[in-house]
């Protein structure tokens, strides 16, 4: 392994993607995710597209 590649791989051990993560408020995140998807569906019956 050449020490470009070997830095790289390090870097990618350490990179962060802004993905989920394990800690947070979960509960919080499927209320709203809910609240998300009755307000969209208030909003499709509303406007007539179903």
């Amino acid at each position: 392994m050449t020490t470009n590649a070997a830095a790289a791989a390090v870097a990618a051990v350490r990179a962060r993607t802004g993905g989920p993560q394990d800690d947070g408020p979960q509960l919080l995140e499927h209320v709203l995710g809910w609240v998300l998807v009755v307000v969209f569906a208030m909003l499709v019956t509303k406007v007539g597209l179903l």
